[in-house]
């Protein structure tokens, strides 16, 4: 299992967004071997939220050699086109080092404000990937849908890499989101908070089925857990603080809910749960501090990955 780190885009309270700060973290996570830097979505939500792109276009040199991730990005409510200028930049400028994950995207204030239907999201979302592909292999026949066209676009600079980053879907792992995944994507990115150890390993294993029936290899098929919010404290005290004053207020799931899905408390308990997911089939998984990020990066390096690996 290896393991990347969420850039702290969402303010969980008292978050300043220094342009510094997210550098240093960037750096640190490098430091500290982690593979991914990554970054999701949202135009509006209810807490601010730094815009994903941007961000990782700051921290390109200072996140150096690890890849740069989105988990997910919108090119729905961006736009395929712009969305696809912005990807191949950040590919470029990065040497090559982007993996993006896409998906519809789970809030319609973000649609709202683009002026698109929220219901519409699906199919525009098979429809955009599509698009990205056509954008970025601009010697191929231009994608022609009923939302989209890229007939007569020619997008340059290409991305670094040829054919575009790796495109990912990203699904809670729904029947039709697997469907979605086997499909159209390279990889599959499921959410830390909507699934469980053994609820991945049934989507993964009807996964599996599902490539197979389009002749891919599900055993060469890669996959990533995104959105690990956490914080590792012996202080039952603090944990609850955390999850009472923080991660409630802002996550719409029922505490109960994420009580069991969020690893807040004990550097081994975290462990245990990155353990039980490993063995349901998990790759790589994205961690996302709350609060106290460098610290908390490092004590997560210290303390539980080395309990998940049995060093």
């Amino acid at each position: 299992m290896e393991f990347g780190a969420h850039l702290p885009l969402m303010d969980f309270g008292g978050n300043d967004y220094d342009g510094a700060t997210l550098r240093a973290y960037a750096r640190l996570a490098a430091e500290l071997e982690f593979t991914t830097l990554a970054a999701n979505d949202h135009l509006v939500f209810d807490v601010p939220w730094l815009d994903g792109p941007t961000t990782l276009a700051s921290v390109i040199e200072a996140s150096e050699p690890m890849t740069l991730a989105t988990t997910v990005a919108l090119p729905v409510v961006r736009g395929p086109v712009a969305f696809a200028k912005s990807i191949a930049a950040i590919d470029r400028l990065s040497g090559g080092r982007v993996r993006i994950a896409v998906g519809p995207g789970s809030s319609a204030r973000d649609y709202d404000v683009v002026g698109l239907d929220f219901e519409e999201r699906w199919k525009r979302l098979d429809e955009v990937i599509g698009a990205l592909r056509s954008l970025w292999q601009p010697d191929g026949e231009p994608f022609v849908g009923s939302y989209y066209s890229t007939d007569g676009i020619e997008l340059a600079p290409l991305p670094a890499q040829a054919g575009g980053p790796p495109l990912w879907v990203g699904s809670w792992g729904s029947a039709a989101g697997l469907r979605r995944v086997a499909r159209l994507g390279d990889g599959w990115l499921a959410s830390a908070y909507n699934i469980t150890p053994p609820e991945f390993a049934e989507a993964w294993s009807s996964l599996a089925e599902l490539l197979a029936e389009r002749g891919r290899d599900g055993a060469t098929f890669p996959n990533a857990l995104g959105t690990m919010w956490f914080h590792i404290t012996d202080d039952a005290a603090e944990a609850a603080s955390v999850f009472r004053e923080r991660i409630a207020p802002t996550i719409h799931r029922p505490e109960d809910v994420l009580r069991a899905r969020l690893p807040v408390g004990p550097a081994d308990a975290f462990a245990e749960k990155l353990v039980a997911f490993r063995a349901a089939g998990v790759q790589q998984v994205y961690v996302w501090p709350v609060t106290d990020e460098l610290h908390q990066l490092e004590r997560f390096r210290t303390e539980v990955w080395p309990l998940v690996h049995g060093t």
